[in-house]
């Protein structure tokens, strides 16, 4: 272990190679098309909410929009090796956290490495979603808040405390909670400076204040009404109501927490208590960060990644005084083998992202030859980065608004750039896509073919003629000519 403890930098760099690998092999996920889509936009001028649809807090658009321009026709791959590379510093941050809160490196390591095996932060660092930038910040501003614990905050870590924390709630809106609660703490603790810390939070407060000033209802239904009301009304819909249930909700977190040892973790950690109350801020943000995952209906694994970097910081912290017995350490290699499991099954689907490559670059031949110059309407926009195209704005949020029904009406839906299967003859009337695209949204991607099929009935109806794509899977729907395409036109391609 000496060795290992001597090298953390190789092993970090190791763990950052290990991530990108498993990021370029992880099976496709529709979720991910919002969040390339929003990359896409946002790099060609387009601001969230006031141009298109964001379903979340905005900070994520603008630091990955010069990536998405960079990477071109690889955007959705580049987008991944980022969340890997952010999962990686994650790791980091827990490791130096740790060490800061007066864990010794051994422990420090052994409790990284535990929390680099768990399933949440693998899926969530292995997709391009919006998962891995406000762990890596959440993770950041621990180091520093633990030090304003022990000693007293200077006025450069108080700053850094607020600008990371605030700038995870930017990213997401679920770590709003794990940066208040801090609030709360600098204001009872003056040791934390308060006014720093306010400093500090400034510029991510300006930005979302600012977000919501160019567009105040859509923001406001983009990042709290949507979120809130869309997954029990999907749910419902599609007869799966138990899935809403505080019953099902338990299971799940306790499924999601059991894929790693972040569940043997949580049930360790009353076992080891401070020996003074200088560290009962990272407590607090540990059962923020945990009421803030299971506010979301229905649990998913990523919503319990804000627990995990206070979490594994804590028990570090306690191993260090207290170190793990032997079943405890053989407890924690059968839970990590458990996380691991499923990244592990991942790796024997092949390279599902190369395919996706081949077929976006096919879309694109197609494309080419037909002369289409974009915007491209379609629920499943990742693959258009490699197209050259832009997304029709009104489907920037992929299957995710589209498959909701009554939660906007028509003239609030065109106000927020939103499309409903229920009104899409309405706005597509309106301002007809130049062409539409098909075969993105399925089992393939995690997603659901029935969506796919208004998009397909609208385009037959209105004289759009169909390109077979070389691969079997996409259908191009090219506009006839005498379509007025009205406000969607003024679109550039990339």
């Amino acid at each position: 272990m000496r060795d290992l403890t001597a090298r953390p930098r190789l092993l970090a760099c190791a763990l950052a190679v290990l991530l990108c690998l498993l990021a370029l092999a992880r099976p496709l996920d529709h979720d991910e098309s919002q969040y390339v889509a929003a990359a896409l936009l946002s790099a060609h001028g387009l601001l969230p909410y006031r141009d298109y649809a964001y379903l979340q807090t905005p900070l994520q658009p603008f630091l990955f929009a010069p990536i998405a321009w960079l990477a071109g026709g690889w955007a959705w791959p580049a987008l991944r090796i980022v969340n890997a590379l952010l999962g990686a510093a994650s790791a980091v941050f827990v490791w130096r956290a740790a060490r800061t809160g007066g864990a010794n490196a051994q422990m420090a390591t052994a409790a990284t490495a535990l929390f680099a095996t768990c399933d949440i932060l693998l899926f969530a660092t292995g997709t391009a979603r919006n998962d891995a930038l406000p762990a890596a910040l959440f993770a950041a501003s621990l180091a520093p808040i633990l030090q304003a614990s022990r000693d007293r905050a200077t006025n450069r870590s108080a700053f850094l405390s607020g600008l990371l924390l605030a700038g995870a709630a930017a990213a997401k809106v679920s770590y709003a909670l794990p940066a208040a609660a801090y609030g709360l703490i600098a204001l009872l603790d003056r040791r934390h400076r308060p006014l720093w810390v306010a400093i500090g939070a400034l510029p991510a407060m300006v930005l979302v204040a600012l977000s919501w000033r160019l567009a105040p209802g859509a923001f406001v239904f983009d990042t709290l009404s949507f979120p809130s009301a869309a997954p029990a009304e999907y749910y419902r819909a599609v007869g799966k109501a138990w899935k809403l249930g505080i019953g099902m909700k338990l299971v799940d977190t306790l499924k999601f927490l059991a894929l790693g040892p972040a569940l043997a973790a949580l049930a360790l950690i009353p076992r080891y208590r401070w020996r003074r109350a200088d560290g009962r801020a990272l407590d607090w943000l540990l059962v923020a960060a945990f009421l803030a995952a299971l506010l979301p209906v229905p649990t998913w694994r990523q919503y319990l990644l804000p627990m995990l970097p206070p979490l594994f910081v804590r028990l570090a912290i306690g191993w260090s005084v207290v170190p793990p017995e032997r079943r405890t350490r053989v407890a924690m290699v059968v839970f990590a083998c458990a996380g691991l499991a499923p990244s592990i099954a991942a790796l024997g689907s092949g390279l599902p992202l190369l395919e996706a490559m081949r077929q976006g670059y096919a879309i694109r031949a197609t494309m080419d030859a037909n002369a289409v110059r974009g915007p491209v309407a379609t629920l499943a926009p990742q693959f258009l980065a490699a197209t050259g195209r832009l997304p029709d704005p009104r489907l920037a949020t992929g299957p995710f608004y589209f498959r909701s029904r009554g939660l906007l009406d028509s003239a609030d839906e065109n106000a927020d750039h939103l499309v409903g299967r229920d009104t899409l003859a309405a706005h597509f009337a309106a301002a007809p896509p130049p062409a539409l695209l098909t075969g993105g949204e399925s089992g393939w991607t995690s997603g659901d073919a029935a969506l796919d099929i208004p998009l397909a009935h609208w385009a037959a109806a209105h004289g759009y003629r169909a390109v077979a794509i070389p691969g079997g899977r996409f259908t191009l729907y090219l506009a006839p000519a005498r379509a007025n395409f009205g406000s969607a036109a003024p679109i550039r391609s990339l």
